[in-house]
């Protein structure tokens, strides 16, 4: 569902699910670690309760019991030598000697009390809790002492009140009664456990708690979080984003610059040697094809001079020929007629050189040294010129290979149109990390300088290329003594 919403909000989304795994993963590793031991500290705790209370309850009909004995040892000091007395009167003079405690609160804790034999209260100590006239429970009337617990601490005793009569016998004549409250014994000492403010004992739920409070304060505060850890790093990629759309438009020159040398940083200096390569691959590609433009256009120029101007040619040497026979010997015009015949020879003669300049050589698929080879056996073959070729190529860079072919080729050419050598010699080796070409003729030579400044178009093609790939061209020549071309180009 996430998929729809920017990497930002993705990203920050998990931010706040990791950070809420982690709280639930610590709850329970908190719960599974505590949960036993707060089970068995609830079990111990039940069972110090229980011995407290059983505590409280021994203690409470101890006190009660005691008490009880108190008030009635009194009632019955009280009644000593008036044994020929009634049981309302011993009762009466028990009271007046000062019986029990005096009671301050309306509701006190120790409730004490004289009744008679029958139950009905002669004397208390808490007249609002057990009013004088009243009557004792049914269980706490009789001479015997007895001891009730109520709970809590809570109980009740009985103890007769006894005294001696003329005949030296004792009888009882009323009963001492006593009710404690629950907690009279150890005030606020009860067990409760480990039991908080509110007198509750914390569980599970007091555990769960703060961890349910950090879950959800923890949502805006990892989004929050995510937002702002992901600023710099969603800005880098939409920097990549829009360096990709760039380049998928044509853009090739779009480069990113790198911000990191994390993973994102790698991926940008990946992109801009990406870019790099296909900037110099369709330079390359336009370069290939501007080539393959210009040598469909040098065999277009090929045929149609070889086709048209080269056959025009042939036919006006034939002319010239047939005329030059037809004439008598001391004419003129045969004369007019051999010199035609002579230029048109070598008009045709510089058209196959032309012709051989601009064939095609498959270098790619031969080699430098093959090609050149090819070169010079087309020369002889079509022109008749002897060529001594010396080649030792070695392995070149694919424009220094396209550089020398092309030097040779415009050298061979320029010797056979303009030299009328009858050898050439080609020498391509190399030595120091150059490869040396040398092409020498015997030809007819020419002044290098004052020919450079009229006709010297070829030759500065020539020096052109070389120069280029920072090599050397020079060009040594004289009247009739032929012409030599040197060339230096680093290997």
């Amino acid at each position: 569902m996430l998929s729809r919403f920017g990497l930002k909000i993705r990203m920050a989304a998990s931010y706040v699910a990791v950070s809420a795994a982690a709280v639930l993963v610590v709850e329970a590793v908190v719960l599974g670690y505590f949960v036993p031991r707060m089970a068995h500290a609830r079990h111990q705790v039940k069972q110090a309760n229980a011995r407290v209370a059983e505590a409280d309850t021994q203690a409470g009909r101890f006190k009660s019991t005691a008490l009880a004995d108190e008030d009635a040892a009194a009632a019955t000091a009280a009644a000593t030598g008036r044994g020929a007395l009634s049981d309302r009167a011993l009762l009466a003079a028990a009271a007046r000697s000062g019986f029990g405690r005096t009671a301050t609160d309306p509701v006190p804790e120790i409730v004490e009390a004289l009744a008679g034999l029958d139950g009905r209260v002669a004397a208390t100590t808490a007249p609002q809790a057990v009013p004088v006239g009243s009557t004792l429970p049914g269980d706490a009337v009789g001479t015997s002492r007895r001891v009730v617990s109520l709970g809590d601490g809570a109980a009740w005793a009985t103890s007769p009140a006894t005294t001696t009569t003329p005949d030296g016998h004792r009888r009882p004549f009323g009963i001492a009664y006593v009710r404690l409250a629950g907690g009279l014994v150890r005030p606020g000492a009860h067990a409760k456990g480990s039991a908080d403010a509110t007198g509750r004992t914390p569980g599970t739920d007091d555990m769960l708690l703060p961890g349910l409070i950090m879950l959800i304060m923890l949502l805006p505060a990892g989004g929050v979080f995510g937002l702002l850890s992901t600023r710099r790093l969603i800005g880098r990629i939409r920097r990549l984003a829009e360096g990709t759309a760039a380049m998928a438009d044509g853009d090739l020159h779009a480069r990113i610059p790198v911000s990191g040398g994390d993973e994102v940083g790698r991926l940008e200096l990946a992109f801009n040697r990406m870019a790099e390569r296909l900037e110099l691959a369709g330079r390359a590609e336009r370069d290939a094809a501007g080539a393959a433009a210009r040598r469909d256009e040098r065999n277009r120029i090929a045929r149609d001079l070889h086709d048209s101007v080269s056959q025009d040619l042939f036919s006006a040497n034939l002319l010239a020929g047939g005329l030059r026979r037809a004439l008598p010997a001391g004419s003129h015009l045969r004369r007019q007629a051999e010199s035609m015949e002579q230029t048109l020879e070598r008009t045709m003669r510089e058209m196959r050189a032309m012709l051989l300049e601009l064939r095609p050589v498959a270098l790619e698929e031969a080699g430098l040294a093959a090609a050149l080879r090819d070169l010079c056996q087309a020369f002889e073959a079509r022109l008749g010129i002897r060529i001594t070729a010396e080649i030792d190529a070695p392995e070149l860079p694919p424009a220094v290979e396209l550089a020398v072919l092309r030097v040779v080729q415009e050298a061979l050419g320029n010797a056979a149109r303009h030299a009328e050598p009858e050898r050439i010699e080609l020498r391509v080796t190399e030595a120091a990390g150059q490869v040396m070409v040398l092409i020498s003729d015997d030809g007819r030579g020419f002044d290098a300088a004052g020919t450079a400044r009229r006709h010297g178009m070829g030759m500065a093609l020539m020096r052109e290329r070389v120069t280029e790939l920072g090599g050397t061209f020079e060009v040594a020549s004289a009247p009739a003594e032929g012409t030599t071309v040197r060339v230096r180009i680093p290997a």
